[in-house]
């Protein structure tokens, strides 16, 4: 465990003897998550085994780094959660765990919405689970939302200079402060049965993963999307997944060709929906609870 990680846990009351074991579980669906959204492909102008999309800063390599960098981050926030905490704690040790990544990979921001998103995901998972409460997709989300819904939104600062809420001024869009503090709805209501029923189709995983990002890029206000191609990037980027899932998406046989015709045309426009990713992963944790 990284010296931060050790000072922001250090003073946590005792716990069952089942904690660790269940944090750790919990921590490796966070891990086992993540990397299955990074070695998809093709995906969209994001990184991939096959090349890095429309980032010229990271590869595949700096996303392995960034994973390694993690592996403690989320059991400690679990077991963090199993405690009961308020938002302010669980912020903390998301600071800690960025500082962490940011050292892994050479300042490069690979896993910063995962942090934030499956980190708060762990702690409410903790949380039900410390209250012997059955953990499901439903009820994690949900009690992101009741725990520290008003918190999450509360700490956001109204001056801040991050691309989310730079975007949040200029266009009104919520970010991914508003989708945690709301239940995650995008990853439940539309990545999340996009994947399940691709999968009970198909029978693979893969291919309902790579699905399930086309349906969340289709229907999310993609910050990033935003960022790198304002309004007009965003609605290419939409009609993009929306014509790809109209032909049939992973269903159809020539999904390979047009999924890679996608990644070209968004790398060309310099396009990434690095948001419709990180709800990917929310989307694949969920599935794995």
């Amino acid at each position: 465990m990284s010296d931060a990680l050790a000072r922001s846990t250090r003073d946590l009351r005792p716990l069952p003897s089942a904690a660790g074991p269940m944090a750790g579980r919990i921590g490796s669906l966070a891990i086992r998550a993540l990397y299955r959204e990074v070695v998809l492909s093709p995906k969209p102008g994001l990184v991939s085994p096959t090349d890095s999309g429309s980032h010229q800063d990271m590869d595949f390599r700096t996303f392995l780094r960034s994973l390694q960098s993690l592996r403690d981050y989320f059991p400690a926030i679990t077991r963090l959660g199993m405690t009961g905490p308020a938002f302010e704690p669980l912020r903390q040790l998301g600071v800690a765990a960025e500082a962490g990544m940011l050292l892994a990979t050479g300042g490069i921001n690979t896993h910063r919405g995962a942090i934030f998103n499956i980190g708060l995901l762990c702690a409410a998972a903790g949380a039900l689970a410390a209250e012997g409460v059955r953990l499901s997709a439903d009820e994690v989300c949900a009690a992101v939302s009741q725990r520290w819904g008003g918190e999450i939104l509360g700490a956001a600062d109204p001056a801040a200079s991050s691309h989310g809420a730079v975007l949040a001024r200029r266009y009104g869009c919520g970010g991914a402060r508003r989708e945690a503090a709301e239940g995650f709805p995008a990853a439940l209501e539309v990545g999340l049965p996009a994947y399940r029923e691709a999968l009970r189709v198909t029978g693979e995983p893969e291919l309902a993963a790579i699905h399930s990002l086309f349906a969340l890029v289709a229907t999310l206000d993609d910050t990033n999307l935003l960022w790198r191609g304002g309004p007009a990037g965003l609605a290419f980027a939409q009609a993009s997944a929306r014509a790809f899932l109209a032909d049939g998406g992973v269903l159809a046989e020539d999904w390979v060709p047009r999924a890679r015709r996608i990644h070209t045309d968004f790398v060309a426009r310099n396009l990434s929906p690095g948001g419709s990713a990180d709800l990917l992963g929310v989307t694949l944790f969920l599935d794995g609870l």
